[in-house]
């Protein structure tokens, strides 16, 4: 694996320690690791461990410096070959997001600290996967920043156990007593209520010390000159000692008694707490974030509310009155983090996490509609299915087929679209956004509309498949030729299914109805007194309600029911949506047979079933046409102003009547010839093809 990781720089801090172990990990055990940042304390040891540092003010917000990074690392990541971009830290992860997603490549985070509700923090959100180091981390990006659960894993900061020796705290004692905080100049972090403990420490406590460590060179100036100011104020002059990240964090924390956690925020992990723990250092923390994960209050060690610097110094206090109290607190904290946070144990869920978002695809496909539609794709989703095994297999539909894939055993889950209503105008930028925060390595265009292209590019999908058909085909990255020769449905998708490596595919269609489809099938023509062993018959009434020009006419429909009833005894049953009840009220005012009505008593499920039920089928081109294919009812499937050529899917047993006029097929919703095409088809030679497909069958 090739794994570049993105920090603004490499000064004293939990994020930076994360990062150096990380890379060196990955480098010890035969991978590439590479680390950008703007430098500091820490590029000395990535490089003693074989790892490529490049120099890059990747945390300035700075648009030019920004725009400037995002080439940089796009040729970084080109030049390294990359596979992932880790990103921790906001500003760095919003230049590598895009960096990553222009060359193909996975992007993850790992989320640190508790981000304010802004729209620079939604970055952290975006990746593949995204690390916490707890479960309140957890709970936060997803109440804050709508991450779903199954796209975080929980992974702990790790401490290196034989580098952080356990000693006891007696052993250490000296005729000084230092208390220290290490970790970042920041307001967040506490340090003035931490001074302020202390001072009152100072009142009841001789011989202290007070030991300040981080990176002073990044420090905010202002807040620097506040510390500064507070310990004139508070006259601790004479104890407190500033120590640079220069300076080894394993040094300093070996000549500490008690560490102090001072966190006036959410605190995500809080890393300076299982070092200490790990070195027999006593630890009082604020009862903040995920530190209080860390510190079992008055076994693991000591907690306080935040921003409250006398109890925190009467925590302090106790343990310097205690000597029993803090070998106890030690010798239960150090177990505590060999059992949780052991740097092995960190490393290794890790690298399982690399290793799974490579693994892993994620996949949309698109077919917003229609019914007959989507099960002519189902060819395409059960080959893409075999092509990845393990694949997370999504699809987007319109709301109204969703119904169509309920049961179907090759997506993971069905999403759905409502253009008409809520993902229209501002709608449809926030479907967009919703496909982004999926986090699909690919998508499969098989709607190749304008919507489906926009939706594709609009969601950060680096792998966009689909045909070059010129309706915004340009947002495609991997692009089929459409076939010169008129292709079927399943054969035309072919195409695209190619580019990702899938040939010859399994032709047959399928659908998946829920197991009450049948059975009401079942008890609907029972009750419609249908006689056992008599013929039915199915009839489509209408092929589409814009394509009036696909309609067989009713007349036609009428004498063909009176034909079958009288010569073959058979009975038909009325196919049709609610917007054909009246229709179906004249279909059966006008003939002396006795069709059995079911228009607008269906769902998907029952549809299927009744059609299964039937011995064939009468229909335009429409859905129901394919349905009796993929559930192997035969059918006569009646063509004009389209082309069977380009629409029929495979069937076993299926018979087409297709008017071959020369104004044939138009393709128009109306026609001013009167759709010669379809009243040209008789009523006698449908009747004969029926009765060649009961033949076969």
């Amino acid at each position: 694996m090739n794994i570049l990781q993105l920090v603004p720089r490499l000064g004293v801090g939990g994020v930076e320690k994360s990062t150096v172990e990380v890379a060196r990990h990955l480098a010890l055990n035969g991978h590439k690791a590479v680390v950008v940042s703007a430098g500091g304390a820490f590029v000395k040891n990535l490089t003693a461990a074989g790892v490529r540092h490049y120099v890059l003010p990747v945390g300035q917000k700075n648009p030019v410096t920004m725009l400037y990074c995002f080439f940089r690392l796009a040729s970084i990541i080109k030049k390294e070959n990359i596979d992932i971009v880790h990103a921790r830290s906001r500003i760095p992860a919003l230049t590598g997001y895009f960096a990553a997603r222009s060359t193909g490549r996975i992007f993850m985070t790992t989320a640190h600290g508790q981000y304010k509700r802004h729209l620079i923090s939604r970055v952290m959100g975006w990746g593949k996967k995204v690390i916490v180091a707890n479960e309140t981390m957890m709970r936060y990006m997803r109440d804050n920043f709508n991450v779903p659960f199954q796209r975080m894993t929980v992974i702990p900061r790790g401490v290196d156990l034989e580098k952080f020796s356990f000693v006891l705290p007696a052993e250490r004692a000296g005729g000084v007593f230092r208390v220290g905080m290490v970790c970042r100049f920041t307001p967040l972090k506490g340090h003035l209520d931490f001074l302020q403990a202390m001072s009152y420490v100072a009142r009841k406590k001789q011989n202290i010390e007070v030991v300040l460590m981080g990176d002073i060179s990044s420090a905010n100036e202002t807040y620097m000159k506040k510390i500064e100011l507070a310990i004139r104020r508070l006259t601790l002059g004479d104890i407190v000692k500033f120590i640079d990240s220069d300076e080894s964090v394993l040094k300093v924390m070996k000549t500490l008694d008690v560490l102090v956690s001072a966190n006036r925020e959410q605190e995500a992990f809080g890393r300076s707490v299982i070092e200490a723990q790990a070195s027999g250092v006593p630890v009082v923390a604020t009862k903040v974030g995920g530190v209080a994960e860390n510190v079992i209050g008055g076994v693991t060690g000591l907690l306080c509310e935040g921003a409250a610097p006398a109890e925190m110094a009467d925590e302090i206090l106790r343990y310097a009155e205690d000597p029993s109290l803090m070998e106890k607190v030690a010798v239960a904290a150090r177990k505590h983090v060999e059992e949780n946070y052991s740097l092995e144990k960190a490393m290794k869920m890790t690298i399982r996490a690399y290793e799974d978002v490579l693994s892993r695809k994620n996949i949309l496909i698109f077919k917003i509609s229609s019914l007959g539609d989507i099960i002519l794709v189902s060819p395409s989703i059960r080959a893409i299915r075999k092509r990845f095994p393990s694949a997370c297999i999504k699809i987007l539909v319109d709301v109204r087929f969703r119904e169509v894939l309920d049961n179907c055993p090759y997506v993971d889950e069905v999403l759905t679209c409502d253009f008409e209503n809520r993902d229209s105008g501002t709608g449809f930028l926030r479907l967009a956004g919703r496909l982004r925060r999926e986090v699909f390595d690919m998508s499969v265009d098989f709607q190749n509309n304008r919507k489906s292209h926009l939706l594709a590019f609009l969601g950060a999908i680096p792998k966009r498949y689909g045909f070059n058909n010129g309706k915004l085909s340009f947002l495609l990255n991997r692009k089929a030729v459409l076939p010169a020769a008129d292709k079927g449905p399943v054969e035309h998708q072919g195409y695209v299914l190619s580019l990702m490596g899938i040939t010859e595919p399994d032709k047959k269609l399928e659908v998946w109805p829920a197991a009450d489809g049948r059975s009401w099938a079942e008890e609907f023509l029972k009750n419609s007194w249908l006689k056992e062993q008599q013929e039915l018959i199915a009839v489509s009434l209408s092929a589409s309600k814009r394509w009036k020009t696909k309609n067989w006419p009713l007349s036609s429909m009428i004498k063909l029911t009176e034909m079958l009833a009288l010569s073959r005894g058979a009975r038909v049953v009325l196919l049709g949506t609610e917007e054909e009840h009246a229709l179906a009220a004249e279909f059966v005012k006008k003939t002396k047979a006795k069709p059995i009505n079911a228009v607008g008593k269906t769902n998907v499920s029952r549809f299927t079933g009744l059609i299964e039920r039937c011995d064939a089928l009468v229909t335009g081109d429409s859905a129901p046409m394919h349905v009796a294919a993929a559930v192997g009812t035969p059918f006569v499937a009646l063509f004009g102003p389209t082309n069977p050529l380009r629409h029929l899917g495979p069937a076993k047993n299926r018979k087409v009547i297709h008017k071959q006029l020369k104004c044939a097929p138009c393709y128009k919703p109306s026609c001013f010839r009167g759709v010669w095409c379809m009243r040209s088809i008789t009523p006698e030679e449908v009747f004969d093809a029926v009765v060649e497909v009961l033949r076969g069958a």
